[in-house]
């Protein structure tokens, strides 16, 4: 019998770059924001004017998404439905061309299960069609997505969806049962 195919997101989904982010920002200019001032929002709208290029100069420092944080749960998860689906890792890596070769490196230590034919960095998710998607952007939701899971993220808390899941093993239960 043929697995259903499993696309997963990569950023604030498996990896966690918005920590990485109010960090830096943090000691750049000594404001670290809160869950609650960035509720619904983007962290680059709620920066002073001016201050969103510098969040994407550090999403755009080469080795900024080498070592983000895992998702609690994310390895285990991902090593069941990896079983279970045909699971494929896709992350649109080109809007930062430097996170390329740190995001692969990224996916070779902490998921080292996952093979190179199952991670797809590309420009746009609308290439892509598949079965199941989970992603923290309902924008990449499209026809060739037969089920849409949101992945809960502080910019899409107030966000309506069918289907969201708040942290893996929501997932779990959702997906592995």
């Amino acid at each position: 019998m043929k697995k259903l195919t499993l696309i997963v997101d990569m950023d604030e989904v498996m990896a966690d770059p918005i920590t990485k982010l109010r960090t830096w920002y943090a000691r750049d200019f000594n404001k670290q924001y809160t869950d609650e001032e960035i509720a619904g929002k983007h962290l680059a709208d709620v920066v002073p004017a001016g201050h969103a290029s510098i969040l994407y100069q550090y999403l755009n420092t080469p080795g900024f998404f080498r070592d983000l944080v895992v998702m609690q749960d994310a390895v285990e998860v991902m090593k069941c439905l990896n079983e279970k689906y045909d699971v494929y890792v896709v992350s649109a890596a080109m809007e930062f061309p430097n996170s390329l070769k740190d995001k692969y490196d990224w996916l070779q230590e902490h998921f080292p299960f996952l093979q190179w034919q199952q991670i797809c960095l590309c420009g746009s998710k609308h290439i892509i069609s598949a079965d199941i998607m989970i992603d923290d952007h309902s924008r990449n939701f499209h026809a060739g997505i037969h089920r849409k899971i949101l992945f809960t993220s502080h910019h899409n808390i107030y966000e309506p969806a069918d289907e969201r899941v708040n942290n893996w093993q929501e997932v779990a239960r959702l997906l592995l049962k």
